[in-house]
């Protein structure tokens, strides 16, 4: 069962974050996400962009993954 720092640790190797943080109880996750790569995104591709870095674990090993996705000048609002 994937633990919140084990699902930090997969976003983290597949994109470039300035601010990550992930929460949950091994099935369940919420993570707030800041990422220079979100920049001119629509929410849809923002969220596809952190799929793609969890590639296969997310139908594998996450049940569910709510996201907060932001730039990093939306964080600092």
């Amino acid at each position: 069962m994937p633990t919140p720092e084990l699902v930090k640790s997969y976003i983290a190797a597949g994109m470039n974050c300035t601010h990550l943080e992930v929460s949950g109880d091994g099935a369940h996750f919420e993570a707030v996400i800041v990422s220079d790569a979100f920049a001119g995104k629509r929410l849809i591709q923002r969220h596809q962009l952190v799929y793609a870095a969890l590639g296969d674990r997310m139908r594998e090993e996450i049940h569910a993954l709510s996201m907060k996705t932001l730039t990093p000048e939306e964080f600092q609002k």
